[in-house]
């Protein structure tokens, strides 16, 4: 949550004459999505990038600093000039946001928040789905874009398996209703919801299988390619993991809810 997205979030002309500016700081842009951007096996490229500026930068690993730090903002200065000018010019704005942090906790050219705990999974491969939607969409990301609050991830083992799953007829029949139901037919997809939800392990090896899938549903989704006839074969893979009867194999209908 940036607090004040035109400072932080910025457009790629933006972005090009930032890093022609200084290379460094191609260290702090990181693409990032919205909620709305994420589809099933595929995403919007949306041409934004994050300023990625936690607290106390460039100092934050510093564990010294306790609140807003003007040691902090005179290296922030220094090491970034480009960025910092950038920024300078939202400082009224910048600093009317949570009055009760905003120079005091942290620095006013910081972003209000910047998950701190977890920020580092940001860059690693993770499946990424929106907070809310009607259709269920969940992404595997290995390209390191950022999220803002209306996303979540999950990071840990098996995410090509994970993914396959999560984007699969048999997951739609028998845990759509499980997400409660908001208005307009949206659906919530929170973390408490998903934790009820019984997945069977799989090897290392069977993972890689569902991942090179799901890996080329994605490729040929960016490039316009038709992926029905391998989402089909992710189905039944599914159906024979879960040892699933004919009947039962019937009254999912090999239907995906788009």
């Amino acid at each position: 949550m940036t607090g004040y997205n035109e400072a932080f979030i910025i457009d790629k002309k933006t972005r090009d004459a930032l890093i022609q500016a200084s290379p460094k700081n191609g260290e702090i842009i990181r693409p990032i999505l919205r909620g709305r951007e994420i589809h099933k096996y595929w995403i919007e490229k949306n041409d934004q990038y994050l300023l990625f500026i936690p607290w106390h930068f460039p100092l934050q690993n510093d564990p010294t600093i306790n609140g807003s730090s003007q040691v902090a903002e005179e290296k922030f200065k220094i090491d970034f000039p480009s960025i910092y000018d950038h920024l300078k010019g939202f400082k009224d704005s910048l600093s009317q946001r949570n009055q009760s942090e905003t120079g005091i906790r942290y620095e006013w050219y910081a972003l209000q928040r910047f998950g701190s705990n977890y920020s580092n999974n940001f860059q690693m491969p993770k499946i990424i789905y929106p907070n809310m939607t009607k259709f269920l969409p969940f992404y595997y990301d290995n390209e390191g874009n950022y999220l803002n609050d209306k996303c979540f991830m999950i990071t840990g083992k098996h995410l090509g398996y994970l993914t396959a799953f999560l984007n699969s007829s048999i997951f739609k029949f028998c845990f759509r209703d499980i997400f409660p139901e908001l208005q307009g037919g949206t659906r919530e997809l929170r973390k408490i919801f998903f934790e009820t939800i019984r997945v069977l392990e799989v090897s290392d090896l069977e993972n890689d299988l569902f991942k090179t899938k799901i890996e080329e549903i994605q490729d040929n989704k960016k490039n316009g390619l038709p992926t029905s006839e391998l989402e089909l074969g992710i189905d039944n893979l599914l159906f024979d993991k879960y040892d699933l009867t004919t009947e039962e194999r019937a009254a999912i209908g090999f239907i995906n809810i788009l």
